[in-house]
């Protein structure tokens, strides 16, 4: 009998606890150096959240190894969802095909809240790169000598570093990776001319596309995004597979209670669908939204692992 009543006990604390949440400060962990979207995407959520939760919801930018730094310091932190992971989907879903020796199994050691946004990036080159479309820039890469054309990306397996491995593949191409800590380094390195093209959404590129030092090419999402409708897709260029799908999400560490997922999730989710959030972080940077339920958000990632898994065999990239 004192069994049962424990059980019972146990049982109807996790419904009071998610109601209770959060009882202090709350950590918001990027594992990438600031500046970049993530930043842009943490920042105005951590805010509003702050309001929502009449705690203070702080970010703290913690880059090393690919995001596994960061993703560590989610993963071995208590339980109970006063610190959180917004990491990029490279961290989740292409890490553990990246390195042989990773200290983050992400699968196993931190639990899915919710995703964010399915996140669209534009390929983008310096003026002086003589390509204004993506057929441009292959038959200009194959015209050059090797290496004479390069790409900055944000790290091993990242984005960029997917979709121009796979248009090397596909084309027979030689654009040579420079690695960068972060995409805002990435950018920097492209306006500089450092490289010669590199990945970048309007959160971190918009003003440099206005301004006329960076060049869009084409843009991998589903659809054209209206603030840049002369911007093809990667599909209406022809090359409908090599789109890397990238994106932002929140998680917490394994073992956090299902309540308190479910609490997050859905005051993030309010956030997330506001109005005046949604226009200004989500539509107004050419994302779209998700804002998924935890058992939908792993339902995609078991999806998008088995992806990434391919893909990253099909550009060639070897585990370090």
């Amino acid at each position: 009998m004192p069994l049962l009543i424990l059980a019972f006990l146990l049982l109807t604390m996790l419904p009071a606890a998610a109601q209770d949440f959060p009882t202090g400060v709350v950590r918001i962990v990027v594992p990438f150096p600031a500046g970049g979207g993530l930043d842009n995407m943490a920042r105005p959520l951590a805010e509003r959240l702050s309001k929502l939760w009449k705690h203070p919801v702080i970010v703290e930018n913690k880059p090393g190894a690919n995001g596994q730094l960061g993703g560590k310091t989610v993963a071995t932190a208590p339980p109970d969802g006063h610190t959180l992971l917004l990491p990029d989907g490279s961290v989740i879903t292409s890490n553990p095909f990246l390195y042989k020796n990773a200290s983050l199994d992400p699968i196993k050691e931190l639990a899915p809240v919710t995703q964010l946004i399915d996140l669209h990036q534009f390929v983008l080159v310096h003026p002086s790169v003589k390509a204004r479309s993506m057929n441009d820039l292959v038959a200009l890469a194959k015209s050059t000598a090797d290496g004479g054309l390069t790409y900055g990306s944000y790290g091993h397996g990242s984005p960029p570093h997917l979709l121009y491995g796979l248009l090397n593949h596909q084309t027979g191409t030689k654009i040579r990776q420079i690695p960068y800590r972060g995409i805002a380094a990435a950018i920097t390195a492209t306006l500089t001319n450092e490289v010669s093209t590199t990945l970048g959404s309007l959160s971190v590129a918009a003003g440099h596309i206005d301004a006329g030092t960076l060049v869009p090419l084409a843009i991998y999402a589903k659809s054209r995004v209206p603030s840049r409708p002369n911007v093809p897709t990667l599909i209406e260029a022809g090359y409908p597979d090599i789109d890397p799908r990238a994106w932002y999400a929140l998680f917490a560490p394994a073992g956090t209670p299902t309540a308190i997922l479910n609490r997050i999730r859905n005051d993030v989710a309010a956030v997330v669908n506001e109005p005046e959030f949604k226009s200004r972080y989500v539509d107004g940077l050419g994302y779209t939204g998700v804002a998924s339920t935890p058992s939908q958000f792993a339902a995609f990632i078991q999806d998008d692992y088995k992806r990434k898994e391919v893909m990253i065999k099909s550009a060639g990239i070897v585990p370090e």
